[in-house]
């Protein structure tokens, strides 16, 4: 009788399994081909306007603003308290129409007004979040900003269309929706390149910059978002579900899943605060890039450290978020069951496998810095001085990318065990000593090196970040095996570091040190990217199998054995 319950059980489980990775698959490739999308627009973008000039660093200020105020304002409220509330609705008989309906009409009234405030608001905020700008620089990234600050009420519309699919089991659409946005980006830029010429060094173009451009660039970037928002009412109209306006929003119960959430909201909401205070400070670059007679080039300014951020953080979106998602899940199940004393085995498989692909990314990142920062320079004459400052900044973020991974994993622990204090009060120590630590470098280190002050500290707060999460989880749950822990990563660091030095190598040949073939253009580049990174996933994963690192096998799982044993090879 037991052995049937418990065969039932597993084939129960091993049927849910199933159904998670193919929404796990669903979704990391819905990612993964809009972040690829993201780069090519990125990189087109940087042959228009450059990467390293005013123009860039004033349309990237006004139109990264409306994602990190959204996220201030509203972006805690959809992505945490509104999820359980949806799941919820969904079970009754109606399979949730009637509270969808409240929650889109509240969504709808409540992001409308908060974007038409904003974008009122323009003018302040600008000046607020600059340092050192000269008026035509103010008043132009202004003009950007009322037409991007819009983009605040088209998130917020594909933040709750989104939660509401993902509720009703389809996960696709809220992933595969902002390739859509890219698209259109991508052609909006195309177009710009058409009518207006790509970027060329010894333009004025402050002086030459015209509102059809403006409205072209910063009115293509919203068209994206919104249609972004819009394409997720498709499967919303095919769910079933019967959606009209609903003005009763009395007795939602949002102020007592509000209140549950609470520290996760404040948590999201200093994060973002944080952002904002970084970008005020990372904007002395520019204004200090104007003032220099030669040498501008080499100035990265906020284009070039958010980029950087953009290539460092797609291994720990597609990878480490993959794993940690279904951690998660085995974590909330052990406490749950109150099987408290299986966490710290959860934790160490889990840093343990993503050790392997992190690790490996971090130092190909390194390796690769040079051709990386190319893709991103432009092609007018100082595109290879560009392409080394956005290197410069990759190096100093990928540092510390590793600890990122360790700091999400270990907190994932206090969430499972529905403790949302804690994280906060990590967030906040981390901005707290950020924010001090780099309104210090703006008074001490020269306003054209302050970018790179910040993409260190990125590094050295993602570190300390993961210090003070293992520091509390060891106390609460003991030793998670950190020894072990700490074994894999030096082992696998080492292996990174060989395939590295494989890279390195191809690299060197290529002319990717020295200002050579891989410098010279973005499709050499590439070229170069494409040879050196084969040659290091080659090495890397031979050596892994070489030194059997069992953390391969349950990273890759089938598709390791596909790879050959060195060591067996070396035996016939």
């Amino acid at each position: 009788m037991s052995t049937e319950g418990s065969t039932r059980s597993g084939t129960e489980q091993d049927g849910e399994a199933a159904q998670n990775s193919r929404a796990y698959a669903l979704m990391a490739s819905g990612t993964t081909v809009s972040r690829v999308l993201g780069f090519v627009r990125t990189a087109l973008l940087a042959v228009a306007i450059g990467s390293v000039t005013p123009i860039a660093d004033i349309f990237e200020k006004a139109n990264v603003i409306p994602t990190i105020i959204f996220m201030l304002v509203a972006g805690g409220v959809f992505n945490v308290v509104l999820v359980p509330q949806l799941i919820k609705a969904s079970k009754n008989e109606d399979r949730g129409s009637e509270y969808t309906s409240k929650l889109i009409t509240l969504t709808v009234v409540f992001m409308a007004a908060a974007a038409g405030l904003m974008t009122l608001l323009a003018g302040p905020i600008i000046n607020a979040l600059t340092v050192g700008w000269t008026p035509p620089m103010l008043s132009l990234a202004t003009a950007f900003a009322y037409w991007c600050l819009p983009q605040i009420f088209f998130y917020g519309v594909y933040s709750v269309v989104g939660q509401v699919l993902n509720a009703h089991g389809r996960f696709g659409w809220f992933m595969w929706a902002p390739v859509v946005n890219n698209v259109v980006q991508i052609a909006v830029i195309g177009t710009y390149i058409g009518l207006f010429g790509a970027f060329r060094v010894g333009d004025d173009q402050l002086a030459a910059w015209t509102p059809a451009q403006t409205a072209l660039l910063a009115g293509g970037s919203t068209l994206g978002i919104a249609l972004q928002a819009i394409v997720l009412f498709w499967p919303l109209r095919t769910s079933g579900l019967r959606i009209r306006p609903n003005f009763r929003w009395r007795g939602m119960g949002l102020t007592h899943v509000g209140k549950i959430a609470a520290w996760t909201l404040a948590s999201m909401m200093v994060g973002n605060l944080a952002s904002l205070l970084y970008s005020r400070i990372a904007s002395e670059a520019t204004a200090a890039r104007e003032q220099l007679e030669s040498g501008a080039s080499t100035v990265a300014g906020e284009y070039a450290l958010n980029t950087s951020q953009l290539i460092t953080v797609l291994p720990h979106s597609i990878f480490a978020l993959s794993l940690a998602t279904v951690l998660f899940n085995q974590l909330t199940r052990a406490f749950h069951d109150h099987r408290a004393g299986d966490v710290p085995a959860l934790v160490s498989k889990g840093l343990r496998t993503t050790a392997v692909p992190i690790v490996f990314a971090s130092v190909a990142i390194v390796v690769l810095a040079g051709p990386l920062g190319r893709l991103f320079g432009g092609t007018s004459e100082n595109g290879a001085a560009a392409g080394a400052a956005i290197g410069q900044l990759l190096v100093l973020t990928a540092l510390g990318l590793p600890f990122k991974s360790i700091h999400f994993f270990l907190i994932r622990v206090f969430y499972a065990q529905e403790d949302t204090k804690t994280p906060m009060l990590i967030q906040t120590a981390i901005a707290v000593v950020g924010l001090v630590a780099a309104f210090t470098m703006s008074a001490v280190v020269p306003p054209t090196r302050i970018v790179v002050g910040i993409a260190l500290l990125y590094g050295v707060t993602n570190v300390l970040s993961a210090v003070i999460a293992h520091v509390l989880v060891v106390r609460r749950h003991g030793d998670y095996e950190v020894g072990r822990v700490a074994g894999t990563y030096i082992r696998v660091g080492w292996i990174a570091v060989a395939s590295g030095l494989a890279g390195g190598l191809v690299l060197w040949l290529l002319g990717g040190y020295d200002g050579g073939f891989a410098f010279s253009g973005i499709l050499p580049a590439l070229v170069s990217l494409a040879a050196s990174g084969t040659a290091m996933t080659l090495v890397y994963l031979l050596l892994l199998r070489a030194a059997q690192v069992e953390e391969l096998g349950e990273f890759l799982g089938p598709l390791s054995r596909r790879i050959p044993d060195v060591s067996r090879l070396r035996r016939r």
